[in-house]
């Protein structure tokens, strides 16, 4: 066979859309490479390549045909196949003519269960230049495009006009037509630094070709970390540190095939406004990069990017800055007014804004979430007052003019409308916190107001989407309940927060109409959270069958949860921890045979023999230090002297018939072990966690 040869694909367009470009190039690569490994096709690597107006492949060391490999197909029984006389029977004869020869050309297989009739052949295996294309347009149709679109008097579909593809394998164009245009060898440069069309030799040629001649840095990995290095330089420049959003970053890596960065700035008196209003009116308008100082405040200038090297970058310099000025000058215009009037003034309003038609308005759902955070900070021994204050202020700026502009602004200008209006800071502050964690790895509320507002307010929402029938299935999570339970869980772990879930659920549940039965959801709401709890420890590679044996205790406080859960993982490393998980399931299924019928106190006089007497002596004196301890959460030490029973249950098990014919020493042996397994239950079902 000859050599491997590699493979170039690239698909010319009109301009992708920038914030689905990374997906678009990731699964162009994921679905080739599926293609080839079931064509049987081997290859070194796949690199992918994107740019706004192409999607490139570099498949590494493909073979030019596949191996030829061996078909065996199993006909009739030898029994079957001849008769008597030793002459084929028609299942023979039906067999050899199915496979297009005659029965003497037939084969025999020997299998442990008998012989067979059997047919050998050799399938050629096909050139690659004729599987490419049908496995390209598969990878093609593949592509997560929500809508496509048509062109011109055409039926293929794509997201947006395809102008060329490229299909070349080692020097050799493949023959093919994609999305109704014609492989062949030529690729295009930038729109207008090189619009010819270019040759490409071979596909190792392809990259350097594009970023020397076509001024097209084709690699996104390696255009992104340009334009950062280009914007960082430009903000240093500057004195400055630039703002480098990663998302951001992402999206103007799409937008350019040849990334220049150019410095900009505006009026300072602009600074006047909260710098967060001025960075999203930067970066999601224009698509600038903000500039700060060493103490991270604003500076009166940006970092944009343009697509290509100008002959008078002061031309760009000043377009940008012309027009950033009404962009800024609206969001002045936004602090001014929204001032004019204290936050508490648009509470009213939010009788006018549907939370959901069952739920009632943002306003009801604001007096819950007072009702349920009063009810938090007491628990948590926070100031009350200001969580009731907070939660009667904390959708308010909903209905502000700068939120409705920019709506990931919400809490942040709540923070700064409260401040404004004479709020107190911590209460300003937990207006803001509140809508934290926003997203996964996002910072939690730091105050007690703060942590108190944010689970009522998630909390209210858990509940009362659940009784309305809506909770989230498949991909489908309107409310974003499953943000909102890990946001619960972060806020009460990582937050330190000993609270109850089940009493909080209940008392959320007392806040809603009786006719919607919320108190009927509460164990469906645990249960929902308790499944991000194990999403959230499977992230952090806690093992699952800890988690799953503190689960099955279904504690009810959260943080307690966390202790258990890190107490189990240091009892496991201990060498006590798998004879006594085992001693655990074995204890569990002694007394699930038993039945119901296992309970009362464990009577001294009816313990006979030696080993019986020594584990119940050592279960009371145990028992007396680690109730305690488990009481006040340090479960850690009580499991490390619960490892102190493994020899007295082993000798017990070794020494003592449970189950004995006289049913008085029978209960007794058993409530014995109902005991110990009472005992490591206070904790945690040890009989699942798995050696």
């Amino acid at each position: 066979m000859s050599e491997p040869r590699d493979l170039l694909i690239e698909i010319g367009t009109e301009e992708l859309p920038p914030k689905a470009l990374p997906r678009l190039s990731q699964a162009f690569a994921d679905g080739l490479e599926k293609g080839l490994e079931a064509a049987a096709l081997s290859f070194s690597g796949i690199r992918a390549w994107a740019a706004p107006r192409r999607l490139a492949l570099l498949v590494k060391d493909l073979p030019p045909a596949q191996e030829d490999r061996e078909i065996v197909r199993r006909g009739p029984a030898l029994k079957a196949a001849f008769d008597d006389d030793g002459c084929p029977t028609q299942a023979a004869i039906g067999f050899a003519r199915s496979c297009g020869v005659e029965v003497e050309q037939l084969d025999q297989l020997e299998t442990k269960k008998g012989s067979w009739l059997s047919f050998r052949a050799v399938e050629k295996g096909r050139p690659v230049a004729e599987l490419v294309p049908e496995l390209v347009r598969k990878a093609l149709a593949g592509l997560p495009i929500p809508k496509r679109m048509r062109w011109g008097d055409r039926d293929d579909e794509f997201v947006r006009p395809v102008h060329w593809v490229v299909l070349l394998f080692g020097d050799q164009v493949v023959d093919a037509t994609i999305l109704g245009v014609k492989a062949d060898r030529y690729t295009r440069g930038h729109r207008f630094h090189h619009p010819q069309a270019m040759y490409i030799a071979e596909p190792e040629a392809y990259l350097p070709l594009l970023e020397t001649e076509g001024r097209v840095l084709a690699d996104f990995a390696a255009r992104r970390e340009a334009i950062r290095a280009q914007v960082l330089e430009q903000a240093a420049q500057l004195g400055g540190q630039a703002l480098i959003d990663e998302a951001l970053l992402d999206e103007v890596t799409a937008l350019v095939e040849w990334p220049v960065a150019i410095a900009g700035r505006f009026d300072s008196e602009f600074l006047q406004v909260p710098s967060e209003a001025l960075i999203s009116s930067m970066q999601d308008h224009q698509k600038y990069f903000p500039v700060t100082d060493a103490r991270g405040a604003l500076l009166p200038h940006f970092v944009t990017v343009a697509n290509l090297v100008s002959k008078d970058p002061e031309q760009i310099r000043a377009g940008n800055e012309r027009v950033i000025r009404p962009r800024l000058a609206d969001a002045a215009f936004f602090w001014n007014q929204d001032r004019k009037k204290p936050l508490e003034s648009y509470a009213e309003g939010l009788r006018n804004m549907v939370f959901q038609d069952r739920l009632g308005t943002l306003y009801d759902k604001q007096q819950r979430i007072a009702r349920l955070a009063t009810r938090i900070a007491t628990d948590l021994g926070a100031n009350v007052g200001y969580a009731e204050r907070a939660a009667q202020l904390c959708k308010c700026d909903l209905l502000t003019s700068m939120v409705y502009e920019f709506p990931e602004l919400q809490g942040i200008m709540g923070r700064y409308y409260a401040i404004e209006s004479g709020e107190p800071e911590e209460v300003a502050t937990a207006i803001e916190e509140h809508y934290r964690p926003r997203y996964a790895g996002d910072g939690l509320p730091a105050t007690r107001t703060g942590q108190a507002l944010a689970l009522a307010d998630r909390i209210d929402s858990l509940v009362g989407i659940f009784a309305i029938g809506q909770a989230p299935s498949g991909d489908k999570d309107p409310f974003a309940l499953r943000r909102a339970a890990l946001g619960v869980v972060r806020i009460c772990i990582e937050g330190g927060l000993d609270i109850d879930l089940v009493e909080l659920l209940d008392h959320a549940a007392g806040a809603f109409d009786d006719s919607l039965g919320a108190p009927k959801v509460i164990d469906t709401v645990f249960d929902y959270v308790a499944e991000r709890l194990r999403g959230y420890y499977q992230e952090r590679g806690v093992e699952h069958d800890v988690v799953e044996a503190v689960l099955a205790t279904r504690p009810t406080r959260l943080l307690d949860i966390d202790r258990r859960i890190q107490a189990c993982r240091a009892f496991r490393l201990l060498p006590e921890a798998a004879s006594l998980a085992a001693a655990n399931k074995r204890i569990g299924n002694i007394l699930r045979k038993a039945g119901q019928g296992v309970s009362g106190e464990v009577k001294h006089s009816l313990l006979q023999d030696e080993a019986e007497q020594q584990l119940a002596r050592q279960v009371e004196a145990l028992g007396a230090d680690v109730i305690p301890l488990m009481d006040e959460g340090r479960y850690e030490e009580a499991l490390k002297q619960l490892a102190g029973l493994r020899d007295a249950v082993d000798h017990f098990f070794d020494q003592v018939m449970v189950m004995a014919d006289d049913e008085g020493l029978r209960r007794n042996r058993l409530a014995l072990l109902q005991q110990i397994r009472q005992l490591f239950l206070r904790v945690a079902d040890l009989s699942l966690l798995q050696s």
